[in-house]
């Protein structure tokens, strides 16, 4: 079979199931990095070359000396730098393969462990963290909310739940992003998280990939065949400008009355 006509089917699946799987009884797969990992670190070191989210995570919420969740870390890519200040870090992923990446991407971490688990059952006790991070893990809105559910029952009074997403709303990226997702709304994720109680600030990035055909590849698991050869076409040089929202909820001090 070729190439493209497995990528395509891989999406296609997500598309397809993703109705089913995000009411949070299923893990749903992610059509990217679960296949193609190798290709994916590519993307992830093109991906914000100006650190700007982490510069906003770290105004929303330091996590120096804090106890830190990294909520579908995948193969452990930001992990090191959240262990460059945390205390203790968590990464959580329920792909057995990326697991095991993860585990030897941060062998020589002693502040950090990887979990196989899936984000509605984190394997840490009540209140026992200060940050729990997502990067691109909660896209849809509505059907996460046993994640969030679980997230809070993790973080101690006054610890943080942060979502990072694509702003699909936004740049080119977001519209081919819409081109092949017609059902998704960022309008809607939108007001789904405000109604959950998060604040939103939107952050713009740079990629910068390392050549053409590394941009190419990347673009190709990321979108269909008709959209990744329209973004390429697009795309002049190395660099795409991606827009990003950062979701941020802080679990009160002390209980709410009912």
């Amino acid at each position: 079979m070729a190439l493209w006509s497995v990528r395509d089917g891989f999406r296609a699946r997500a598309r397809r199931t993703w109705a089913s799987e995000s009411s949070g009884t299923g893990v749903l797969p992610s059509p990217n990095i679960w296949h193609w990992p190798e290709v994916y670190e590519l993307e992830n070191r093109a991906q914000d070359q100006d650190r700007a989210l982490f510069a906003a995570l770290a105004q929303e919420a330091d996590w120096t000396d804090a106890d830190v969740v990294d909520v579908g870390c995948g193969d452990g890519f930001h992990l090191p730098l959240f262990a460059q200040r945390a205390r203790s870090v968590l990464g959580v992923e329920p792909h057995p393969p990326l697991v095991r990446r993860a585990r030897q991407r941060m062998s020589g971490f002693e502040s950090v462990r990887i979990a196989a688990a899936g984000a509605q059952r984190l394997p840490i006790p009540d209140s026992s963290v200060d940050l729990v991070h997502a990067r691109t893990a909660y896209f849809f809105g509505p059907g996460c909310e046993p994640g969030l559910r679980e997230a809070d029952r993790v973080l101690r009074p006054g610890g943080m739940l942060a979502i990072i997403d694509l702003d699909a709303s936004r740049h080119a990226y977001g519209t081919w992003m819409r081109a092949d997702l017609p059902r998704y709304s960022p309008g809607a994720v939108e007001e789904f998280f405000a109604a959950e109680g998060f604040e939103c600030r939107r952050i713009d990035t740079r990629w910068r990939f390392e050549d053409r055909q590394s941009l190419g590849e990347v673009l190709r698991i990321e979108f269909s065949r008709r959209v990744a050869a329209r973004a390429i076409a697009q795309t002049p040089g190395v660099e795409i400008t991606v827009a990003y929202r950062l979701h941020t909820r802080r679990k009160p001090r002390t209980p709410l009355l009912p």
